[in-house]
């Protein structure tokens, strides 16, 4: 086009102005309906409805990433690319439309009912992409939205994994039983193939030395065995923003797909061989890998997305004309944890190998563009691959992560001369029983920033696990702490509590949650807290009905909502919450008068396949749920639940209607946790540990509304140097013993008395990591403050409404200005 074109290609089609407006929806739909999907109106299905709909906000929603895009273009500036293996975005249409305009939402509901549909309904058509599993893909997800609502540019780097995270279901016995996801099933409207974004990804072969015609040696990598990584994108707008962002997800594809030789000659399987062992990469979420070839794909699965990544980053930088010595001040990479962290040497292999870069300016290169986000402090989640994978599978990425290595220990030797110690900690190889590269350490070497994600946590990573790190390089650690974003958890999760505070505030705290403070003395007015318990009622009346549908009990609309929603780990110690339910119910069975807080205890979330005791621990809360809710005795006054398939959409009906939030781990073992905040902001009261974020929420919100219980970070340090004795805390505490004995004893699971036992032989046993009996008694005296307050409701609110108005500091807004200005060094595109 000439420069005239241009100009009137931009006016008419990427000036979002010219396109989707208010009053034009329901019209924009029935032509998608018949035009696109040639489906007759008065026969058309709710899912073809659903299509056209979100067809048509597709569109909108494209014509603004490609004014996005252009924008972006001609400004030159620095992007952020942010690698994850995992993003839990939930659903995204009724996210679209509440992100365009403010009236969509309401416009698309009318316009649905005129087709006889609940819109309601409609929405919840759409399948949860199960592209994550827990906290770590939620926080990517609420930061590619942020992102787009503060106008950087940026785009978001995973795999678009077929089957995603399990569905989980439950069976008789209460196990959790995993089958494959269905999200891809149906037509996935909200994504769009690449045709222009397909990578070779290579595995395996040899490392050969070459010279080139000026005597130069070169390392060529020869023999690979390679796939093409297709990209599918999927849009992010910003909320009241002209700006859409993208991600980018990455599906593994056979080069020849389909050899017909074979074929003909009788041999079916082995014609799809190759496509099927292609796919494989971006099959499933998390494969188990509790077998060698289980820990080979997710090795595999790892190389493939960021390889994939960072070739789409240097492409795109190559075509807007910049050189490669230019690259920091272009792209900033992010690694959301370990599993991105192959980037680093894949970079560095396409700096050396295809573009002849020289090492030194390639690694000025490198250190400059990565940052590393650390999620945990378990000495199991830091992640380590065998040298054995390396050599058979990236043998060039083990040599440059050698030369990595053997340049960082000579400045390890200046640092600390003839300290072979401090080289067998810090080194990038594990040299004990069977050599291991560690991947944290390659991270923390080869990027420019460190960031913990919670106050504590950030401390911790410096004191402890990389200790050495941080007194080698201590300009490198700092700290953002996480946040959510507002829009997903409280405008479209709380529509109720959101009117409500629109009505004090006007909109603005949609994109400054800060605003909310400016509310505060509300919580002293009657009549705000009147009709902010009436909010929370008609949220409790929502999920009571989720819970009847998914369960089938019917559970008491005026009890005490106590959550647990979170993945299944021992650290998190559902068991905690579940010994105090136990304890909770003998005390009712002993004296059935007894004058209790009605209380409904609620479980959600998945345990890994592989992870033995994590599904052990699904089986015992399903177990005991299901003695207490058929025991006439705790009728109205005690239930317990297990909701299966955690996913976005369920939480977005628990956190609005919970009470009481438990954020109960093992103190200095939570990184930050994100559930916290989600729940305080629906107004829900913490129970919790000085773990992670729960310090600085305490702070926020202040200590008298919230119930902090237990040991220490620092506490727990101290009684696991003197030796936990588990055994010690049964000798005075005889309701422990008793709860612990009805559970070994075979009263929850008769069928199988003996299913408990590893648990118990777990909680007792001198080696128990998480001191879960240590702080028992703590948490069950926290528990009767909480009974003791939620028995004057008008308290209970005026403390919940507080807990809602102080959390604007854990906007993940506020999180990305931190990563934009301390890590990344970018700016806006307005």
């Amino acid at each position: 086009m000439d420069s005239s074109e241009q100009r009137r290609f931009s006016d008419q089609v990427l000036n979002p102005r010219a396109s989707l407006q208010p009053g034009t929806l329901r019209f924009a739909m029935l032509e998608r309906l018949t035009r696109s999907l040639g489906k007759d109106p008065d026969t058309a299905t709710p899912r073809d409805v659903y299509d056209a709909l979100s067809l048509c906000v597709r569109e909108e929603l494209t014509a603004r990433w490609l004014a996005t895009q252009r924008r972006v273009a001609r400004a030159h500036v620095k992007r952020v690319c942010y690698l994850s293996v995992e993003f839990l975005p939930g659903r995204t249409l009724t996210n679209a439309l509440s992100s365009l305009d403010a009236d969509f939402v309401a416009e698309a509901r009318a316009a649905v009912t005129t087709l006889g549909l609940d819109f309601d309904e409609l929405v919840a058509l759409e399948v949860d992409p199960g592209l994550g599993n827990g906290g770590l893909g939620r926080l990517a997800a609420c930061f590619l939205d942020s992102l787009a609502t503060l106008q950087y540019p940026a785009v978001g780097y995973g795999i678009r994994y077929d089957y995603g995270i399990f569905t989980q279901t439950i069976g008789p016995d209460g196990a959790q039983h995993e089958q494959a996801s269905t999200w891809l099933r149906l037509r996935n409207v909200w994504e769009t193939p690449r045709s222009d974004a397909r990578y070779v990804v290579r595995f395996g072969g040899r490392v050969a030395a070459q010279t080139d015609p000026e005597g130069k040696e070169r390392r060529v990598w020869v023999e690979t065995q390679d796939i093409l990584a297709v990209g599918f994108a999927q849009l992010v707008p910003g909320n009241r923003s002209p700006t859409v962002n993208h991600l980018r997800l990455w599906s593994g594809r056979a080069i020849t797909p389909f050899h017909i030789e074979d074929f003909n000659a009788g041999n079916h399987a082995a014609a799809v061989e190759d496509q099927v062992a292609a796919k494989n990469v971006s099959r499933v979420l998390y494969p188990d890998d509790s077998t060698p070839q289980g820990k080979e794909l997710r090795f595999k699965q790892q190389y493939f997305f960021v390889s994939a990544s960072v070739q789409d980053l240097l492409a795109n930088h190559i075509a807007e004309g910049r050189s490669l010595a230019d690259l920091p001040d272009s792209v900033a990479l992010q690694l959301n944890d370990t599993h991105p962290a192959l980037a680093i040497p894949e970079l560095l292999r396409l700096l050396l190998d295809v573009h002849d870069l020289d090492w030194t300016l390639a690694w000025g290169i490198s250190c400059q563009l990565f940052g590393y986000t650390n999620h945990t402090l378990l000495p199991e989640a830091l992640e380590t691959w065998p040298v054995a994978f390396f050599e058979r599978l990236l043998p060039r990425h083990l040599e440059i992560i050698y030369r990595i290595n053997g340049e960082f220990l000579l400045e390890v030797e200046r640092r600390w001369p003839h300290d072979d110690a401090a080289k067998s900690a810090l080194s990038l190889i594990a040299e004990g029983y069977g050599r291991r590269v560690r991947m944290a350490h390659l991270a923390v070497v080869g990027s420019h920033k460190v960031n913990g994600v919670a106050k504590l946590h950030s401390e911790l990573v410096r004191k402890t696990v990389f200790a050495g790190f941080a007194a080698l390089y201590p300009e490198r650690f700092t700290n953002v702490t996480n946040g959510i974003t507002v829009r997903r958890w409280l405008k479209q999760s709380n529509p109720g509590l959101s009117q409500l505070l629109t009505e004090r505030l006007g909109a603005a705290w949609e994109n400054d949650l800060e605003e909310l403070e400016r509310l505060v003395g509300s919580a002293e007015d009657p009549e705000f807290r009147a009709r902010f318990r009436d909010i929370k009622l008609a949220n409790k009346r929502r999920l009571v009905a989720e819970i009847d549908a998914r369960t089938g009990l019917d559970v008491s609309l005026h009890s005490l909502f106590d959550v647990q929603v979170k993945r299944i780990h021992e650290y998190k110690r559902q068991l905690l919450n579940l010994l105090y339910v136990v304890t909770r119910y003998q005390r009712i069975r002993a004296n059935p008068q007894l004058d209790v807080v009605p209380r409904t205890v609620m479980f959600a979330g998945k345990a890994a396949p592989g992870y033995f005791l994590a599904k052990l621990i699904i089986r015992l809360i399903n177990n005991v749920a299901t003695v207490i809710n058929q025991d006439p005795v705790t009728q109205g006054k005690l239930a317990c639940v297990f909701l299966p398939d955690y996913d976005v959409s369920l939480a977005q009906k628990i956190m609005p209607a919970a009470d009481l939030s438990e954020q109960i781990s093992t103190a200095g073992m939570e990184a930050s946790g994100t559930g916290n905040m989600k729940l305080s902001l629906n107004g829900a009261l913490t129970i919790g540990t000085l773990d992670g974020a729960n310090i600085e929420i305490r702070d926020a919100v202040g200590e008298e509304n919230i119930f902090i219980f237990g040991l220490t970070a620092s506490e727990v340090a101290d009684v696991k140097s003197r030796g936990y004795r588990p055994r010690d805390y049964l000798v005075d505490n005889p309701e422990l013993q008793a709860t612990l004995e009805l559970i070994r004893s075979g009263f929850f699971n008769p069928r199988q008395p003996e299913a408990a036992q590893p648990i118990i032989d777990r909680l007792l046993g001198d080696d128990e990591p998480y001191l879960v009996l240590a702080d028992f008694a703590a948490y069950c005296a926290a528990q009767e403050r909480v009974d003791t307050l939620y028995r004057d409701p008008d308290e209970w609110s005026r403390r919940a409404i507080l807990n809602c108005l102080r959390m604007g500091p854990f906007s993940s807004d506020r999180s990305i200005r931190e990563y934009a200005e301390r890590i990344w060094n970018i700016r806006p595109v307005i």
